[in-house]
């Protein structure tokens, strides 16, 4: 990342809460990635900081937020309840890309969504709902078939990374990108299980990452 870089902290108003985030804006940014984190995880997550690391080296803006207050997050880790709750995981990311819209370095940029498990329901949701906010979307070891109809309207162009041991995540990834009607790609990253913590398999969903955006966005 370059050492210009801009970092600092957001807070978000979405569905009658505020939501913490963290913005990075690199010189020259050409389009902001926002994160959607789903299963528990958070705006900390060492994985999709990773990520959100090689986008910021390429030249992307990046927000990663928490979808659930520290409250919710506390109920949640004990039923799993809110993360599978996909509608209003998805209102609070159509609420936080309305907000982000709003922040002076980063307005006018091309966003894309970057979701991870539950959290790539409810980017597929966010971009079938403000197609013209959205333009492209990434799913790493992600649920999108928790979408549900929604997947149909989806239009931005939509990557699927799942690990090539993550057997039940591949079908139903592949069932989500049957129900889809506009361009996306399922890639399977050989060898790796769910949360890519094999050598070198979280380096290559980084790169898949930008190299989508950087094509899509």
């Amino acid at each position: 990342m370059s050492e210009d870089a801009t970092i600092r902290s957001v807070r978000i108003d979405a569905d009658d809460v505020v939501l913490a985030g963290d913005l990075t804006v690199p010189p020259g940014a050409a389009g902001l990635v926002v994160f959607a984190h789903g299963s528990g995880s958070s705006r900390l997550s060492p994985r999709n900081r990773a990520v959100a690391e090689r986008l910021n080296t390429d030249g992307f803006a990046t927000l990663l937020f928490d979808l659930l207050t520290e409250s919710e997050e506390a109920v949640d880790r004990v039923t799993a309840e809110l993360r599978f709750d996909i509608s209003l995981l998805g209102r609070r990311l159509v609420a936080t890309l309305d907000s982000i819209a709003n922040e002076q370095d980063v307005a006018g940029m091309p966003v894309g969504l970057f979701g991870a498990s539950t959290g790539a329901a409810a980017a597929l949701i966010a971009a079938a709902s403000v197609s013209e906010l959205v333009g492209s979307v990434v799913s790493r070891g992600g649920r999108p078939d928790l979408a549900g109809e929604m997947l149909g309207v989806v239009t931005a162009p939509t990557l699927l990374i799942v690990g090539g041991h993550d057997r039940q995540v591949i079908e139903l990834n592949r069932r989500a990108k049957d129900a889809m009607r506009c361009e996306v790609v399922l890639s399977i990253v050989p060898g790796s299980g769910h949360l890519f913590e094999e050598p070198g398999a979280l380096a290559e969903v980084a790169r898949l990452a930008s190299a989508w955006f950087l094509r899509t966005l």
